[in-house]
């Protein structure tokens, strides 16, 4: 496509191939086994990774944030297990608590302007030095998801069956936990905070809408995730809009017609 001459779309339209599937692939698992509203709160820790990262002297954001992230999703998950809330009340805790103090602290050292753009991201500014690391990240993560899809797919289904067959749950989740964390930390400088969550939810929810089988809601999730993507990447050149938003629009509607053609698919 003409529009993919110019050398800042090029790379975002590598960046967008490396980053969405990731999503697609894991949407699966936080979508089967009710997690979005975990993954929503890992989204909003980032502005305290950013923060915190600031005030440490940590010159690279995107550290400070996967460092964050992963003792977040860590404590969020110990603490979710321990049962002293329901689990959504525990993760509505930890994102507020996250979010709020991500902007004190950013308002604080008045920095807030200089990061605001972490809140909706801008894929369009990624560089080609940027796409070796996410390209090196999308190797380690689908080596990880050939590795264990299977016992992530039996713990999403029945955590007691899948420990009776020997899988180690609490460990298996925890993993999984903090694969996701990384992930979501490496995709929301460009995709943005407010725009994760819908990029990792709404593919592998409309894909679920008419798959029979995990091996289809997979492939339909990595597709539609993909999809979406290089749609969204190619609809904001266009009508010169935002791109993380537009690609989550896409997604959207992909969800919204498999929710219309479910009932005919299925049957």
């Amino acid at each position: 496509m003409g529009i993919f001459v110019h050398d800042f779309m090029k790379n975002a339209l590598w960046a967008l191939i490396l980053i969405t599937p990731l999503l697609g692939l894991l949407g699966t698992v936080v979508v089967e086994s009710k997690l979005a509203f975990f993954s929503d709160a890992l989204g909003h820790s980032a502005l305290t990774g950013v923060a915190l990262g600031t005030l440490l002297g940590i010159t690279e954001p995107t550290l400070s944030m996967v460092l964050f992230a992963l003792i977040f999703a860590y404590l969020l998950n110990v603490i979710r297990r321990s049962a002293v809330a329901s689990s959504d009340t525990v993760i509505s805790v930890f994102a507020s608590t996250a979010i709020a103090a991500g902007l004190v602290f950013l308002s604080r050292s008045g920095n807030f302007n200089k990061f605001s753009g972490y809140l909706i991201g801008d894929i369009l500014t990624i560089a080609a030095k940027d796409l070796l690391p996410l390209a090196l990240l999308s190797f380690f993560v689908l080596l990880y998801w050939v590795l264990f899809y299977n016992d992530l797919l039996l713990i999403s289904v029945s955590p007691l069956m899948a420990s009776a067959k020997g899988t180690r749950v609490k460990l298996t989740q925890t993993v999984f936990m903090l694969v996701l964390a990384v992930v979501v930390m490496a995709a929301i400088r460009w995709v943005g905070v407010l725009m994760i969550n819908s990029l990792l939810i709404l593919p592998a929810a409309a894909a679920r809408n008419v798959s029979r089988s995990t091996k289809t809601l997979t492939f339909l999730s990595l597709i539609f995730s993909l999809g979406s993507g290089i749609g969204g990447l190619a609809l904001s050149y266009w009508w010169n809009s935002a791109t993380g938003p537009t690609v989550a629009l896409c997604g959207a509607g992909l969800f919204f017609i498999t929710f219309a053609l479910r009932g005919r698919v299925r049957r």
